[in-house]
C-alpha cells in the first residue's frame, strides 16, 4: 500500500496574498513606531494552508514547537524560542476550527480577522481564541430581520457545506421562524460536491414558488455555483446575501449574466487602512529566488519569467522585478477588501499593544521579562486601543469584538460595473427596534427593478375570509375559508 502524495498548493489566491500584505504592512509600522515597542522588532512567519484543514494543523503544530524546516537561512540572530507568540488567522471558519483546536491547550493566541463562525465563541473548545470581525450569530439575526423588513415570508436558502454555513444558516433559521418566515427548502453545497449536487439544486430553485433566496455561502462556494446559475438562467430572484460574498468585487465580476443583480445582504463596515495601498503597490520581488510565493504573483501579472530565456522566440519575456504595477488591473490591486485588511491590522496591533503591555514599555522597553503565550493570550484579552484611523479595538468575554454590519444593495450601473451601495446599518449595540435602519435611498431589486419584491406562500387573506392552515406544509401556507354564517371577518390577514 502506498502512501497519500502530500497536499500540494496548486494555484494563487490572490485574496489571501493582500491579507499577507496587510499584515506585513502592520508589523512594517510598528517596527518604524517610536510609541509602540520602541527598540523592539517584531518577527513573523507565513504559511499558505491552501485552504485545508490537514495542512491547517500541520504548519500550525510547526508554528507550536519551532521544529518547522527553514527554507531561507536568516541574516538577524534572534534571541527568542522558535515558537511564536500568537497566530493571525486563518480565513476560514473550519480551517480556524481546527488551528483553534490543535492550538487551544498552549493557549497560543489565535486571532483572525475573517472566521465568522459563532461556534469558535465557545471559550471552554476554543480558549484561545480570538478575532476582529463579529459572529455569524448577529450576522444571521441581521439577515432574517433584513428578510422580515422587506414582507418576505416564503424563502429558499443555500449554505456552505461547512461550519461557517451550517452555523450560520442554523441561526438564521430559528430567528426566522421566530420572526414568522418559512423557508420552502434548504440546501447545502460544498465547492468539491459532484455536479450531480449542483444539478439538484438548480431542479429545487426551478420547482420553487419563493422568489427570495437567502445565499450563506463562502465565497469560494459560491463561485463555483454562480456560473451554473448563469448557465441555467436562474434569473429573476432576490439575492440575500452573507459578508462572505456580498461585498465581493471577483463574485460580481463573475455575474456576467446579471443574476445577481441587486442583491442585498449585510457587511463589514467600511474601512480604510492609511498608507496600505501604497504598500502593497510599491512591493517588489528583491530576490525572487527566496520568495516562490511572490515570484509566482509576479510572473503571471507581468507574463514574464525570472530566469534566462532559453531563446529568443519564447514568448514571455524576462522579469526585471521593477515592473511599474500601478497601470496594473487585477485582483491584487482590488482594494474592495479594505475591510477585512483592516481586520488583520487591527489583530496584529492587538498583539503589539499586549506585548507593550507585558514589557511595560514607556520610553524603552523591559527586554528581560521572559514572555509566555498564556500571558500574552491574557493581556490580548484586556485591551483597549484605537487605531490611526479612529477604531476601537477591544474583544468581549468571548473574544469577539462589537457587532456592526452595512446593509449593501448591488446596483448595476450603465456601464455594466456592480457598485456596493451602503443603504442601511445594523447595530446590535442598540435597542431591538433601533437595530436594523435603512436610509431614504433608492434600492435596486431582482432585474434592476425598482419594486420591492413580493416573496410569500399565499397572500392575505381578504376580509371576509379567514386563514386555514395546510395540512403537512409550513404555517406560511394557508387556504382562505369563507366566514361561517354568525361570523365576521373586516380585515386583511385574519
Amino acid at each position: 500500500m502506498n502512501q497519500p502524495l502530500p497536499l500540494q498548493c496548486i494555484s494563487l489566491n490572490f485574496r489571501d496574498l493582500q491579507f499577507a500584505q496587510a499584515m506585513l504592512f502592520a508589523i512594517e509600522e510598528i517596527n518604524n513606531s517610536t510609541d509602540l515597542l520602541p527598540g523592539l522588532s517584531v518577527g513573523y512567519k507565513i504559511y499558505d494552508n491552501c485552504g485545508s484543514v490537514a495542512r491547517s494543523v500541520g504548519v500550525t503544530l510547526a508554528l507550536a514547537n519551532g521544529n518547522e524546516n527553514v527554507s531561507v537561512p536568516s541574516k538577524t540572530s534572534c534571541t527568542r524560542p522558535a515558537h511564536v507568540q500568537a497566530i493571525i488567522g486563518t480565513t476560514s471558519s473550519s480551517t480556524t476550527v481546527a488551528v483553534a483546536t490543535v492550538i487551544g491547550p498552549f493557549f497560543i493566541p489565535v486571532i483572525s480577522h475573517f472566521a465568522t463562525c459563532a461556534c469558535l465563541s465557545d471559550k471552554t473548545k476554543y480558549p484561545s481564541f480570538l478575532r476582529t470581525i463579529p459572529s455569524d450569530y448577529y450576522q444571521s439575526r441581521a439577515l432574517a430581520h433584513l428578510v422580515k423588513h422587506f414582507g418576505w415570508t416564503w424563502v429558499g436558502a443555500i449554505r456552505s457545506n461547512d461550519d461557517y454555513g451550517n452555523n450560520g444558516m442554523a441561526t438564521f433559521t430559528e430567528t426566522a421562524q421566530q420572526l414568522g418566515i418559512c423557508l420552502e427548502y434548504s440546501v447545502s453545497f460544498f465547492r468539491t460536491d459532484p455536479y450531480v449536487k449542483i444539478q439538484k439544486i438548480i431542479e429545487i430553485i426551478k420547482a420553487s414558488t419563493s422568489k427570495v433566496i437567502v445565499a450563506f455561502l463562502a465565497r469560494a462556494d459560491f463561485n463555483v455555483l454562480l456560473p451554473e446559475f448563469s448557465y441555467h438562467n436562474l434569473s429573476g430572484y432576490q439575492w440575500v446575501g452573507s459578508e462572505s460574498w456580498i461585498f465581493d468585487s471577483q463574485t460580481a465580476e463573475m455575474d456576467m449574466h446579471h443574476i445577481l443583480d441587486g442583491a442585498i445582504g449585510v457587511s463589514i463596515p467600511k474601512a480604510h487602512v492609511t498608507g496600505l495601498r501604497e504598500f502593497i503597490l510599491n512591493k517588489k520581488p528583491i530576490n525572487p529566488s527566496n520568495n516562490e510565493l511572490f515570484t509566482e504573483f509576479w510572473e503571471t501579472t507581468f507574463s514574464c519569467k525570472f530566469k534566462e530565456l532559453k531563446s529568443s522566440a519564447d514568448i514571455q519575456r524576462e522579469c526585471t522585478g521593477h515592473e511599474d504595477m500601478t497601470g496594473v488591473q487585477n485582483n491584487f490591486i482590488d482594494m474592495s477588501l479594505m475591510p477585512i485588511f483592516n481586520n488583520v491590522y487591527k489583530g496584529v496591533y492587538a498583539v503589539a499593544h499586549a506585548l507593550h503591555n507585558i514589557l511595560s514599555c514607556n520610553k524603552t522597553c523591559n527586554k528581560n521579562v521572559q514572555l509566555d503565550p498564556f500571558m500574552v493570550l491574557q493581556h490580548i484579552r484586556k485591551i483597549h486601543f484605537t487605531t490611526k484611523e479612529g477604531d476601537e479595538v477591544y474583544f468581549n468575554e468571548n473574544g469577539d469584538p462589537a457587532a456592526k454590519y452595512d446593509i449593501i444593495n448591488w446596483q448595476t450601473r450603465e456601464n455594466g460595473v456592480v457598485e456596493f451601495v451602503i443603504v442601511g446599518l445594523y447595530d446590535i449595540s442598540l435597542t431591538t427596534e433601533k437595530q436594523l435602519k435603512l436610509q431614504n435611498k433608492s434600492l435596486i431589486w431582482a432585474r434592476n427593478s425598482k419594486q420591492v419584491p413580493v416573496s410569500v406562500c399565499n397572500e392575505k387573506c381578504p376580509p371576509g375570509t379567514h386563514k386555514v392552515l395546510q395540512k403537512g406544509r409550513p404555517v406560511c401556507c394557508y387556504d382562505c375559508i369563507r366566514c361561517a354564517e354568525g361570523e365576521i371577518s373586516n380585515v386583511t390577514g385574519a
